[in-house]
């Protein structure tokens, strides 16, 4: 391999992991009183604002990749929670997840335009939907879900965690979802 090739293909890996230590950054300050700042998120994973500019170009770029990275997380762990729990289970476990998620969502839709929220929100509906649904269809197939338990309601159920602030969600979050996973049974 020459060393032009092996220079490009380290600068990717670097590239990538200057990508990951962003996101990492931006996640942890974005739940931070005041505007989320690039420069403190560049400063927090110690690269500098070039770096980061080519990555997100801009402060709505960056939210809305931490936003969907979130819900790719929450999506992936219905179909593992699936293989190893029994419907029930993992639906009350995924839902564990759902509150960090509210977290998430609630602040990076209060940092970013309007219409970029409702364009995030829009386009993970669908897909948190699909996994919810696997989690009620497994538990309707082995009876432990009721029959007339539909995706979207549980979609609007949900949704209310995120109007809910850190210390609510921390004293009520658990509760709340206890209740429904209780209201799904069969």
């Amino acid at each position: 391999m020459s060393a032009s090739v092996e220079s490009g293909s380290s600068r990717r890996a670097d590239a990538q992991r200057n990508r990951e230590r962003i996101l990492q950054a931006a996640r942890a300050l974005v739940s931070e009183p005041g505007e989320l700042k690039l420069n403190a998120v560049a400063k927090a994973c110690g690269i500098g604002q070039g770096t980061l500019y080519r990555h997100f170009p801009t402060r709505e770029d960056l939210l809305a990749e931490v936003y969907r990275r979130d819900v790719e997380e929450l999506i992936a762990a219905a179909p593992r929670l699936l293989a190893t729990h029994k419907p029930l289970d993992a639906l009350a476990a995924w839902f564990d997840r759902v509150a960090a998620y509210a977290r998430v969502k609630r602040d990076v839709f209060a940092a970013v335009e309007a219409g970029t929220w409702r364009d995030l929100a829009a386009n993970s509906l669908g897909p948190i939907g699909e996994a919810v649904e696997l989690l009620l269809a497994a538990g309707r197939s082995d009876g432990s879900v009721r029959a007339d338990a539909e995706a979207r309601d549980v979609i609007v159920l949900i949704n209310w965690l995120s109007r809910l602030d850190d210390a609510e969600l921390d004293a009520r979050g658990p509760r709340l979802l206890s209740i429904l996973v209780n209201g799904l049974r069969a």
